[in-house]
């Protein structure tokens, strides 16, 4: 269980370093930078309601309950501990990315209603 504890404390730390670091690529051709900076940090201000932290602990602790479950199943109780170790782990990882991926869809969206011709 402690192995479990700091795979998800581990994940949490990692997964609050990803940010919106990659900017949507946008059509600037006759566009106010000055107001498509502002606009762009609302927007990113909107996708801060995202929490990665969040959906990180929710994946670790779905992939945890599930890897036991099956881990148990097919061996017993060492079984159990490794595959919610690894469910951990795997689930975890899969709730950052989600998040991370929600984060940068939503500013995307955000510019379009704003008007802006985003292209990824």
């Amino acid at each position: 269980m402690k192995t479990i504890f700091i795979i998800v404390v581990s994940l949490i730390g990692l997964s609050s370093c990803g940010s919106l670091q990659d900017r949507p690529i946008v059509d600037l051709k006759g566009v106010n930078l000055a107001q498509y900076n502002a606009d762009l940090a609302e927007c990113e201000v909107y996708a801060q309601d995202v929490s990665v932290m969040n959906k990180t602990a929710e994946g670790a602790v779905a992939g945890a309950v599930i890897g036991g479950v099956v881990g148990a199943a097919t061996g017993g109780t060492s079984r159990a501990k490794r595959g919610a170790g690894a469910g951990a782990t795997i689930g975890g990882a899969r709730g950052a990315i989600v998040a991370i991926n929600d984060k940068e869809r939503i500013v995307r969206n955000c510019l379009r209603g704003r008007g802006y011709k985003v292209l990824i």
